[in-house]
């Protein structure tokens, strides 16, 4: 059933590896469309303080989407605890739904994960994961939605 709604989710973006179209908002229309704190992180790189995010204790299966425009970035079964306070991820769904960047902020060089879609800063990814990949996608709850898997 997973797999299904996974494919379902994935029927709504191009396939064969075809670029996503962008969407592209004025701060107005994404302050209109996001909560506060969704704003701050998403749109201004914020970062929610450790153990105090709606998904980081988290363990339904599902899809965590974008926030900011519903893209399908993480499935359950790659969700791990870190122990670090943040959800943490060891792939994401589709490598082509989140683009990262370097970031050197905070007096240190990290590498920052943000939507492929919208742009949306999701946080930070780091080569200290599990197995099969070996990656910690560190990923703020604000950042994300979850979609609950359909039980049926």
């Amino acid at each position: 059933m997973f797999t299904i709604m996974v494919l379902a989710l994935a029927a709504t973006w191009p396939a064969g590896g075809d670029a996503m179209e962008k969407i592209i908002k004025t701060d107005a229309q994404w302050r209109e469309t996001l909560t506060p704190e969704q704003y701050r992180v998403l749109r201004e790189k914020g970062t929610e303080p450790a153990f105090t995010g709606l998904y980081h204790d988290h363990h339904e299966t599902g899809v965590y989407a974008c926030a900011g425009c519903g893209t399908p970035l993480f499935a359950s079964e790659t969700k791990f605890d870190s122990g670090t306070g943040w959800p943490s991820f060891y792939k994401p769904i589709d490598e082509s739904n989140v683009s990262t960047h370097e970031d050197r902020s905070w007096f240190m060089v990290r590498t920052e994960v943000v939507c492929a879609v919208c742009d949306g800063h999701l946080g930070h990814v780091f080569p200290d994961g599990p197995k099969p990949t070996g990656l910690r996608y560190c990923i703020n709850s604000a950042a994300l939605t979850f979609v609950p898997q359909n039980t049926k």
